[in-house]
């Protein structure tokens, strides 16, 4: 942890009654700093599980309970308990790792987590299928190769994003360098993660302990991007806020400042909706943490904590007003936004295969099918990257598309690095197809408890089925984004995609068509609860009209909402 403070503006009253916070609230402010009783729980060995209040402060400490829900029907009627584990997530800025670091992830996967990484659409690792009394061993294994889990879950500020570019230019390094500081900056103060999972001695508490976040940190979680022009990889505009590089004659200038962004939805209830975060101006790159601080406190200070389905950032901008928090933040950071500058993006996608730097080396982006990295026959996944990790001499990054870099290789070392992707079957970008390279998907089943269909696990499927109709219309080649989802909430960020599909119920999914092909505008919903037969009968439709009547060089997302799919505009 930084030792840094936190120079924002406290003159609004966070004391509110706690009878008019909802529980949770009511819960973060009872906990001594997200102490709770996790320390006693993860002793108790009656059971895999811990309480549900401790389990909801845990995610504070990057940690989720799960259970297996393949076999939790049979486990109920066994008279058992559900199969806990739990998920365990990284807090990894910009995405950046050692092969130092690789290597002891490889290493807590195999003993702790069931053979298997993942990397998410955040740029970070998950272990799934830690049992608790593993808990301890893998952040301390973490420790010791200077990574941790602070805040990559709970209502706080999570890990933040920044553009992964395989051509990699000083900007990207000085972003991904910034991504780091602010990420460090705005973690918790809070001296309960070193207590519980590191064992050092408690502290007395106080108010000034969490001098951003006080005690009941912040209403929901807040999710913060740095994007490079014209590769929008992060989806700038979904985040709650987000910073676009913009960069001159000498270099990094500053950030053009989006607030408000936003995936998740609740189905059946309109007050809940996706949203993209508006522009409101410039910051010179030296006011980027006291814009940080500013816009943060103005979600802690005003967002709601009544109503947690209401409680993102985006709800706080759409309530007050754009121009009404665009003006709190000026007051807290003592100065006003400047004029937005230009900029441009063309894509959200990533570039595969070997790519040369500014610096005259060379990176590889491999194509990892929704992040999941685990051996399989005739494709040992997990094996070659710890083959890579063991000679490389660079760095690997994790893209915001669930894709690996292999990062910073010294031209004298691609061939080394050919022979282990060749030698487990690996040296296939070129013989993917555009949509597959172009999706993604969340874990969904069978860990996730929110989700209510699969996605990791059949989405593959789905889009093997939907490359034989792309090829039959001549379109093997195009690009078009896809993403689908176990539930609304959003977390592969299917509502900027130009095909996407949210979980209904087992088999079922609401399809949306529209999106930007970088991501600069929403989908639309366009079906209900919807089986596969019918997703191949309409998508079959409109991918042969695409083929016939689009524009040159139209992507499908523009071309499905100008073709008349909705009865009424956008």
């Amino acid at each position: 942890m930084t030792t840094d403070t936190h120079d924002v503006d406290r003159s609004t009253d966070l004391s509110q009654p706690l009878d008019r916070l909802g529980p949770d609230e009511t819960l973060k402010y009872n906990s001594d700093y997200l102490r709770g009783s996790i320390d006693q729980g993860l002793l108790d060995r009656i059971t895999g599980g811990v309480k549900f209040e401790d389990n909801k402060l845990m995610k504070f400490h990057g940690i989720y309970q799960q259970d297996d829900r393949d076999i939790r029907d049979e486990r109920r009627r066994q008279k058992l308990e559900p199969a806990y584990t739990f998920m365990v997530r990284v807090r990894l800025p910009a995405g950046v790792c050692t092969p130092e670091q690789w290597l002891k992830i490889d290493a807590l996967a195999r003993a702790h987590g069931g053979d298997q990484i993942r990397l998410t659409t955040r740029q970070t690792f998950q272990f799934h299928w830690v049992v608790k009394e593993d808990l301890r061993p893998t952040i301390q294994g973490l420790h010791e190769v200077l990574l941790d889990t602070i805040a990559a879950c709970g209502d706080d500020a999570r890990t933040v994003m920044a553009t992964a570019n395989p051509e990699d230019s000083a900007v990207h390094a000085e972003v991904a360098v910034l991504s780091k500081q602010l990420s460090d900056h705005v973690i918790p103060r809070t001296r309960a993660y070193h207590e519980i999972w590191y064992g050092e001695q408690k502290v007395a508490t106080s108010e000034e302990q969490e001098p951003l976040y006080g005690k009941t940190y912040l209403p929901r979680k807040f999710k913060i991007g740095f994007v490079v022009p014209p590769s929008n990889d992060i989806d700038v505009y979904s985040q709650d806020l987000g910073f676009i590089a913009v960069s001159g004659a000498n270099g990094l200038e500053g950030f053009n400042v989006t607030i408000g962004g936003g995936m998740g939805r609740t189905d059946n209830e309109p007050r809940t909706y996706p949203r993209l975060g508006d522009v409101i101006g410039f910051i010179a790159k030296d006011r980027l943490l006291a814009a940080a601080d500013a816009i943060i406190s103005v979600q802690r200070d005003f967002g709601n904590r009544k109503e947690r389905a209401r409680a993102r950032f985006k709800y706080t901008v759409d309530d007050k007003g754009v121009e009404w928090v665009k003006a709190e933040i000026e007051r807290r950071m003592g100065a006003p936004f400047e004029p937005t500058r230009p900029f441009e993006f063309t894509s959200n996608g990533d570039v595969y295969g070997w790519q040369r730097t500014d610096n005259g080396r060379f990176n590889y982006t491999l194509f990892i099918e929704n992040g999941r990295i685990i051996d399989r026959p005739g494709k040992p996944l997990l094996e070659a990257i710890r083959a890579i990790a063991h000679i490389h001499r660079g760095k690997f990054r994790l893209t915001p598309n669930q894709n690996l870099i292999v990062a910073d290789v010294e031209a004298g070392d691609r061939a080394g690095i050919d022979a282990i992707l060749a030698e487990h079957g690996l040296a296939e970008n070129g013989r993917t197809s555009a949509l597959r390279l172009n999706s993604m998907a969340c874990v969904a089943m069978p860990t996730c408890p929110l989700a209510m269909a699969e996605a990791e696990r059949y989405l593959p499927d789905l889009i093997g089925r939907l490359e034989t109709l792309l090829a039959a219309h001549g379109l093997a080649d195009e690009p078009i984004t896809m993403r689908m989802t176990g539930c609304p909430n959003g977390c592969a960020r299917p509502y900027v995609a130009e095909i996407a599909f949210t979980g209904r119920a087992p088999g079922k999914y609401n399809l949306y068509i529209g999106g930007g092909f970088h991501g600069e505008r929403l989908n639309r919903l366009y079906r209900e609860n919807i089986g596969e037969p019918a997703i191949l009968e309409i998508l079959g439709e409109m991918l042969g009209r695409y083929a016939r009547e689009r524009a040159a060089g139209e992507h499908f997302g523009d071309f499905v909402m100008r073709s008349g799919y909705f009865a009424e505009p956008a």
